[in-house]
């Protein structure tokens, strides 16, 4: 493989390392998820309440089976040994080992972390990492927030720890976890106090370091070790992992357990060892001093530090976890810091835009940080889950009420890119292929790693599907991962890296998962697709996973979109693999026939009921058929109908030419069905573009004009911060369908839902989402590099201000990256009327990034954290601080990271140039 054009620099060379020789430097990061209690894997009840079975009050006494969770926490890559924070303030009930929020049931919008906690900064491979922790110094009021949001309905907004009133006079503490990496395997660790409220405060920290409990579940039962050797010094024995020691600077206490269930207390059942997982909590609040192991030695230990803060002053804690021993641990302590700040620094100036602004330079970095620390290591043995169950399929006597029993073969125990690790701590496929496409600015190793990871036969099933999440693996999610392939490879190939080994490797999987949606998701044999929720949730009049309320089937606008954009992707690289092995021309050629045989289907020749587009509306529309043949659409406008505009692509003049196996097949399907090549994608000219350029898409100019004209009318899909996934129309005119005496309705809901479809935890009926949001950023560019400047529509719809398609592109970012960036009067929209968030100093640069977004104002809602995909925010920032529309309308194969590298490169060059001509001193 090609090295990258761009010079390397420190923690570049880190990288190069990790991938070239094998260097751990990503052996210890973020891996460590931030909740373990209340997953499918800790689910071992006879009703799969994977909530209730396994609760927040449980998990500080209750031995986890398959991961470990922890505050602000790192941990190796197999998650051996684990390292967070424990925290107490000397008036909450309960020691803070983990981050708090309700469950499912609890919320009035379904599960939610009730805390504060940010991801400040990270390097790709864990060298320099920053999290804060915010920390009320008055009892953490866990009862009040379960009462109140209990009490709320879900017309109601959430009631948040802010709403409690615990921070309005600042006395709470920002505990800074700081990571510094001076070898693989050798991490400084910095823990910084800040006391911001007026008065001194007590505070006692708690670094923890513990074992994750492999021992106790009948499979090996070799058990590692923990023991003090020296003051402040712990040392660590595992049976793969080695020694390893944490040094705890000052000389604090150390107090020492086993990671075991507290069965007296769980289950009124004798405990095993008088040491269990929650006696540090025993110790300190309930005073019980015998409840840790005075012969200093177990499977968990915490270095106890009691810290009198000053009001606005700070103190630190300082330990240092090395595989080796080190002779003085602390000497050189803060350079090292120091240091390794200076890389991350340096890593982030050469990746980000020249362009940004401060603020925009703020929100790119931070954006990436969460991504980086999104990682968790994800274990779940599903043949063995099943077996403890008495559920495995082979098993004479199998029960069939517990869920994912078709995914037996499953092994998962990789480190893998969450949507979020308190609310969402499992992988989701869909989220993950955006997730992606924001981890190949930072780190194209790790993000094609987890592309793989999907395609892989310990994850991937037999039949071919994907796996969707844990709650339910046989799920549907959009088939995206093609689309992720291809956005990978053409961007590393940009920086002289083409990897086709990656690029062949997931095609083969692909292959195989287009196989299983054709064989399983167009039942009829129609080219039109039904995949069930596929991702939106609630977007729909019915719930699109259940059997529908009048029989028959629901064909999907969506899906069958997906579909058509899964078809362009898979020939783009079918073509790019010809290059190098002409039998992928026949290969090729099956997938132009697919998607024009799936754009023929949502719209015939002639005026059809029975089709998605409807030509009186110009829109698209899902198609209810009822069982005895009869056929309606669905007339709710909503991200179903602008999906088929995403499904555009664009080929260069010469891109069949060069084939001309493929050129005969698609001559003589062309003779065979003149009325599918006349009716997809022409425009007036005839079927070339700009430089003679095709296009293959569902919409011609024609479709075009009128999709675009709904999803730029304000008064319909175009938002102040992004495309709404439902029309504004549906507010005062929600769509309705009566089944008998029932009615069922969609209308337009700009923040949060106010139905329990899906566990009512989020909402597709109205806000705006950035993954669907870059698709269609992503369509709108292509749709230049073929149309041009002479292709203009209003934006907004009815403005009078025409724009080509790259000016909507610039605009449609433009509106979606405003939501995080301070406005002229200083607010950040994300954070709606939070005087917190807005004001304080200690609040306003710290940016969340939700889960989705207010139709109306750009508030954030649902998960905060879901850094996942809505760390797309940090591609949009780049491209549009690089991009202009000469270059995108000039770039070869429509696509322009060659023109962005250029940009990215020549202009530090020429500064580099620059410099050294002036001279060291200048």
């Amino acid at each position: 493989m090609a090295q990258s054009k761009i010079v390397d620099v420190t923690e570049q060379k880190r990288l190069n390392e990790a991938r070239e020789a094998g260097i751990p430097w990503k052996k210890w990061g973020p891996y460590l998820s931030e909740r373990q209690w209340g997953t499918v894997r800790e689910d071992y009840s006879e009703d799969g309440n994977a909530w209730a079975y396994f609760s927040h009050d449980q998990s500080r006494s209750r031995a986890y089976r398959w991961g470990e969770d922890g505050l602000g926490g790192i941990c190796d890559d197999k998650q051996r040994l684990c390292f967070a924070l424990a925290l107490w303030n000397e008036r909450d009930p309960i020691l803070k080992e983990r981050l708090f929020g309700l469950t499912n049931s609890e919320g009035n919008h379904g599960e939610d972390v009730k805390e504060y906690y940010f991801y400040l900064d990270s390097t790709p491979t864990h060298s320099s990492m920053q999290y804060l922790y915010k920390y009320p110094q008055r009892e953490f009021p866990y009862q009040e927030l379960i009462e109140k949001n209990r009490q709320r309905s879900r017309e109601e907004m959430e009631y948040e720890l802010l709403d409690t009133g615990i921070f309005d006079d600042d006395r709470y503490f920002d505990v800074f976890v700081e990571y510094a990496k001076e070898g693989p395997e050798d991490v400084c660790i910095r823990i910084t106090v800040h006391n911001r409220g007026p008065e001194t405060a007590r505070l006692r920290v708690l670094p923890t370091l513990w074992f994750r409990n492999t021992w106790s579940w009948g499979e090996d039962d070799r058990k590692p070790l923990l023991r003090e050797v020296a003051p402040g010094v712990i040392l660590t024995s595992h049976h793969e992992l080695g020694e390893s020691f944490l040094y705890c600077d000052g000389g604090p206490e150390l107090l020492f357990t086993e990671n075991e269930s507290n069965a007296e207390r769980l289950w009124n059942q004798p405990n095993t060892s008088p040491y269990v997982k929650d006696a540090f909590h025993t110790a300190l609040i309930n005073g019980q001093q015998d409840a840790v192991n005075p012969a200093k030695t177990g499977t968990k230990a915490a270095a106890h530090y009691i810290l009198e803060v000053d009001g606005g002053g700070s103190q630190t804690v300082r330990l240092r976890l090395a595989a080796t021993p080190v002779d003085k641990p602390f000497h050189g302590f803060e350079q090292i810091f120091k240091n390794r700040i200076a890389d991350a620094d340096e890593f982030y100036q050469r990746i980000t835009p020249e362009s940004l602004s401060e603020d925009q330079r703020r929100v790119h970095r931070q954006a990436l940080a969460g991504m980086l620390w999104g990682k968790q290591f994800y274990y779940f043995d599903l043949e063995q889950w099943l077996m403890e169950h008495k559920s495995h399929p082979m098993l004479e006597s199998a029960r069939k009420d517990v869920r994912n029993t078709e995914w037996f073969h499953m092994l998962n125990a990789d480190v893998i890119s969450m949507p979020d690790k308190w609310e969402y701590p499992w992988y989701a496929a869909w989220d993950l292929a955006f997730h992606t496409v924001a981890l190949s600015l930072v780190d194209f190793d790790f993000a094609k790693e987890q592309l793989l990871l999907m395609l892989r036969s310990l994850y991937f099933h037999p039949n071919g599907q994907i796996p969707a999440y844990e709650w339910n693996f046989s799920d549907v999610n959009p088939p995206v991962h093609a689309w992720a392939t291809l956005w990978l490879y053409k961007y590393e190939q940009s920086l002289g890296r083409a990897d086709l080994r990656f690029l062949e490797r997931s095609f083969q999987g692909l292959m195989l998962n287009f196989n299983w949606w054709v064989n399983r998701k167009d039942p009829a044999g129609r080219n039109v697709f039904a995949g069930g929720f596929l991702g939106l949730d609630n977007i729909g009049v019915f719930d699109r996973s259940a059997q529908l309320p009048t029989g028959g089937t629901l064909e999907q606008a969506d899906g069958t979109a997906w579909m058509a954009l899964y078809c362009q992707n898979m020939l783009e690289i079918a073509l790019i693999l010809t290059e190098y092995d002409p039998i992928y021309e026949e290969v090729a050629f099956k997938f132009v026939q697919h998607f024009l045989w799936i754009a023929y289907a949502m719209d015939r020749i002639g005026e059809h009921h029975d089709e998605m587009w409807d030509e009186e509306d110009g829109f698209f529309y899902d198609l209810l058929r009822l069982p005895g043949g009869a056929a309606m659409r669905l007339k709710g406008r909503s991200l179903v109908g602008l999906l088929p505009l995403c499904a555009s692509t664009v080929f260069e003049a010469d891109s069949v030419t060069r084939n001309p196996k493929l050129m005969e097949m698609i001559a003589q399907f062309r003779q065979r069905h003149p009325e599918l090549a006349s009716h997809v994608a022409p425009t007036d000219e005839g079927f070339s573009g700009y430089k003679g350029r095709k296009l293959l898409s569902i919409l011609n100019k024609n479709k075009l004009e009128r999709v675009l004209a709904y999803m730029l009318d304000e008064q319909e899909f175009l938002g102040p911060h992004g495309i709404r996934s439902l029309s504004r129309h549906h507010l005062d005119n929600p769509f309705t369908f009566w089944v008998g005496h029932e009615e069922y309705r969609v209308q337009y809901l700009p923040a949060e839902s106010n139905t329990g479809m899906f566990g009512g935890n989020s909402n597709w009926r109205g806000p705006v989402w950035m993954p669907v949001n870059a698709l269609i950023v992503r369509a709108l560019i292509n749709l230049y590099n073929f149309y041009g400047d002479t292709f203009k529509v209003e934006c907004p719809t009815g403005s009078g201000n025409a724009m080509n398609l790259f000016e909507v592109a610039q605009e449609l970012s433009r509106r979606l990256t405003s939501t995080f960036l301070r406005d002229a009067d200083g607010q950040r929209p994300v954070y709606g009327g939070s005087a917190k968030f807005q004001n304080d100093p200690h609040w306003r640069d710290l940016i969340l990034f939700y889960e989705y977004f207010h139709g109306d104002n750009g508030a954030g809602l649902g998960a905060s954290h879901q850094t996942g995909w809505t760390g797309l925010i940090a591609p949009l920032l780049d491209i549009f601080g690089r991009l202009d529309a000469n270059a995108a309308l000039e770039s070869d194969r429509g696509h322009f990271f060659d023109r962005l590298v250029k940009e990215q490169v020549g202009g530090k060059q020429a500064k580099r140039k620059e410099k050294k001509k002036a001279g060291p001193h200048d």
